[in-house]
């Protein structure tokens, strides 16, 4: 029987930062669990589709922009889950096992806790507020991870093909709820640590508001990169 579980990760010069998060994914693979990885170019110009090709993943390329890579992604694989995750995510320790055993369960969909690769006080604050949005929200971000089935997938639309928010915008098009798993994906702080952790922390919270308040994911994508 064919392994179950297709990654996707969507990349734009992130090769460094993939590099780990590829080899990580080997213990999936050596274990059965994961049918294929699949890298959603946007346009690189960095070594990424050598990358890929040297450890076995597929590569697809488009244009950039994440909603579309995850949804190009997608459409190329062949597992009956799908776990989409940042370039910049690194695996936890005994996350084959946990996954696995989270796809056992019927209507649910899953994402991590998220801890971030940086000390102190404010990477605390900022990924425990996240955390307990996805708890009792069921609203995780990409950074998170998402895990989902491919006839949930299916149902809810899929990814969109926007700029930004294409994560907020399939989670709540799910018929079912994201429920947190037992471990943490720590994701890079460079953005936060550039722009100071309660600007950044605070910009992300209004482009949240302002996204489910009906504003164009174009004009917030704009904002998210500091161009408006």
């Amino acid at each position: 029987m064919p392994a179950p579980l297709s990654v996707i990760i969507p990349t734009l010069n992130a090769a460094p930062e993939a590099a780990g998060l590829l080899a990580e994914l080997m213990d999936g693979v050596a274990t059965g669990l994961v049918r294929e990885v699949i890298v959603s170019d946007g346009g690189s110009s960095d070594d990424i589709e050598e990358l890929a090709e040297a450890v076995g993943a597929e590569f697809v390329s488009g244009a950039a922009g994440r909603g579309g890579q995850l949804r190009r992604g997608v459409a190329a694989a062949r597992g009956e889950w799908f776990l989409a995750l940042h370039a910049d995510s690194r695996l936890p320790n005994g996350w084959a096992e946990t996954v696995q055993a989270a796809m056992a369960a019927q209507g649910r969909a899953y994402a991590f806790r998220l801890g971030f690769r940086a000390q102190g006080l404010a990477p605390w604050l900022v990924a425990g507020w996240a955390n307990l949005r996805t708890r009792v929200l069921h609203l995780p971000y990409g950074d998170q991870g998402l895990l989902v089935a491919r006839p949930d997938y299916a149902d809810a639309g899929g990814y969109r093909d926007i700029p930004l928010m294409e994560d907020v915008a399939l989670v709540r098009a799910l018929n079912c709820k994201v429920v947190l798993l037992p471990l943490v994906l720590t994701t890079s702080a460079g953005r936060y640590e550039a722009e100071g952790w309660l600007r950044r922390g605070a910009r992300n919270l209004s482009l949240l508001l302002r996204y489910l308040a009906g504003a164009d994911p174009e004009q917030l994508a704009r904002a998210y990169s500091g161009k408006s």
